[in-house]
């Protein structure tokens, strides 16, 4: 191409043929392209070069030093695709994104930006120094380690603390992203965003793209807070260097992907083992990074510690410690459902017995537990790994999620044939779960003759011991919430006023709130007849079960948690 813009300009008698001989010479020893040689020694004017390269590609060209680019146009484009295609949005109408190129020929670079903003490109021509000269102006020349500054002084986590459990040397076809995911201030600042979450507690990590900023929040207690905004021109590189971390494909950015990373963590002094189990998901400004802490120190397997009621923990004991039958516990996601099964297996965990676990993922290595990880891409599913479980002389077998009739009705014969079984559905209540049962296609003499116990939970925040203070509340609001009006005259209610414990939120830590409805010969029979969920839990309650409602209003009133959360967790 650069020859041919010579012999144009020679053609049109704007330069001689020694003069594009010297500059040719000139573009071989200090590389750029040809028409910003010929401008840098003097022989032609960035007007005459654009007008030639307006005509010769039939697109109008600009010129910049006179162009105020809107900073929202701007952002549509990372940095570091302006340096490398040497491009510079202009404006945006509609769904056409206008931008100025020195090369309005390279196909790359449109369809690239086409598939990153989502818009149409219309291509203007302008010069290789004042395309320069306007990503310096509107993108600015700060050093990275500067610009990150700022984001990194709010995290206070230490990445010198930080290394990877194993090696991640590997060989990858995107060199452009790799390149950048390397650079030191990348590292450091994805290495601090993990420890400062470890730091802070936080369950998961959400690094978010959106069309004008690039948002990192962390779910502490169950809630999600943002805690930075890096610069939007850093999304694919923090993007590229988790998935190294967790040996992705950095080139494939249409699919999502799943990955973990393991590493060892120094704090205090000792070090601990750390693993994040990593989600990556295509949205339309990017690609969503969902990182899951395990952290096996905030694995409780004492289940006296869980928050259960004393009067449930007798009746959630006494049936896992049965010879045989079905154990469910259920609720949303995030309701530490898998810590109560890991805490009862704990608890059967002894020389005599066999364990085998059947997990999607296996999220906690427990020693002396057969876990097996579920691979659905191969056919091993929960299904054909509970058919594979009884033919290995098992004693108690745990499910990690009961999805399907195929599922059930091989969990249902397990716990039929001299095997405790434990699992998990997702269902609001306790009495709903045996009307859940029925309607995957399980027999009720089925259901009622396997099913031993069936807990329902949730997670609500505890009060921040720190700062915690009484709350005067109307007692009428308090009859509302669910207390008796006797309770309503004397129950004390308390909340976190804030304080430096808490990061000013008014919480820390987390308990749980339990419904367990015990299956006893009653309740089999209004199960053989086809009683609904209604009559169910009224026939629970008459012999004593406390709801999640009550639970909560219990632990309210123990000043362990506030009447909001309960209220926001839990329904009458």
């Amino acid at each position: 191409m650069s020859v041919r813009l010579g012999e144009i300009l020679i053609k049109e008698s704007l330069i001689t043929q020694e003069q594009l001989q010297k500059a040719l010479d000139y573009q071989r020893q200090n590389g750029g392209k040809l028409g910003s040689c010929l401008a840098k020694l003097g022989y032609i004017s960035d007007d005459d070069i654009m007008g030639v390269l307006s005509r010769q590609y039939g697109v109008p060209s600009i010129n910049l030093k006179y162009y105020e680019i809107d900073p929202s146009v701007i952002k549509l484009i990372p940095q570091d695709t302006a340096v490398r295609y040497q491009i510079i949005p202009l404006s945006r109408v509609g769904s056409t994104l206008t931008i100025a190129m020195t090369d309005p020929t390279n196909v790359f670079a449109m369809d690239d930006i086409k598939f990153m903003t989502g818009f149409n490109v219309e291509p203007v021509v302008a010069s290789e120094s004042a395309i320069s000269d306007a990503i310096a102006k509107f993108y600015g020349t700060k050093d990275s380690e500067e610009e990150l500054t700022k984001v990194m002084d709010a995290l206070t986590g230490s990445e010198d603390d930080l290394e990877l459990a194993a090696g991640e040397d590997q060989e990858l076809d995107a060199a452009y992203l790799e390149k950048v995911a390397e650079e030191a201030p990348i590292i450091k600042l994805v290495n601090l965003i993990l420890t400062d979450a470890v730091k802070r507690g936080a369950s998961d990590i959400h690094v978010e793209p959106y069309e004008t900023e690039l948002r990192v929040r962390y779910r502490i207690d169950g809630v999600l807070q943002q805690v930075m905004n890096p610069p939007l021109r850093l999304k694919d590189a923090i993007t590229s260097r988790i998935k190294i971390m967790s040996k992705l494909d950095i080139s494939e950015k249409r699919l999502p992907q799943d990955g973990r990373i393991m590493i060892k963590y120094r704090q205090d002094g000792k070090k601990k083992d750390l693993d994040f189990r990593v989600s990556t998901v295509p949205t339309i400004h990017g690609e969503k990074v969902v990182l899951r802490l395990l952290d096996k120190e905030n694995l409780r397997l004492d289940m006296t510690k869980l928050g259960f009621e004393s009067e449930s923990l007798v009746k959630f004991e006494r049936n896992i410690l049965r010879p045989y039958g079905m154990v469910l516990v259920t609720g949303p996601t995030g309701s530490g459902k898998t810590n109560t099964l890991y805490s009862s297996v704990a608890r059967l965990n002894t020389l005599e017995t066999n364990i085998m676990t059947a997990e999607d993922p296996v999220e906690f290595q427990l020693a002396g537990i057969n876990q097996v990880q579920m691979k659905e891409q191969i056919g091993l599913n929960f299904a054909a790994a509970l058919r594979s479980f009884l033919r290995q002389d098992p004693n108690i077998i745990l499910v990690g999620e009961i999805r399907d009739f195929e599922t059930a009705e091989i969990a249902v014969k397990a716990a039929l044939t001299g095997h405790l079984v434990l699992s998990t559905l997702h269902t609001n209540d306790a009495p709903s779960t045996i009307s859940r049962l029925m309607n995957m296609g399980i027999e009720p003499f089925l259901v009622a003759t396997s099913v031993n116990l069936i807990c329902a939970q949730r997670l609500v925040r505890r009060i921040c011991s720190q700062c915690k203070e009484e709350l005067e509340v109307p007692e009428q609001a308090l009859i509302d919430a669910g207390y008796t009006p006797e309770e309503a005259k004397k129950a004390k209610i308390y909340h976190g006023k804030g304080c430096g414990t808490c990061n000013k939120g008014g919480y820390k830590g987390r308990t749980g709130l339990y419904e367990v409805m015990e299956i006893n010969d009653e309740l089999r029979e209004l199960i053989l007849v086809g009683a609904s969920a209604l009559e169910l839990k009224k026939k629970a309650l008459d012999q004593g079960m406390l709801t999640l409602r009550r639970s909560g209003l219990v632990k309210a009133m123990q000043g362990m948690t506030t009447l909001e959360e309960v209220l926001r967790e839990t329904v009458l």
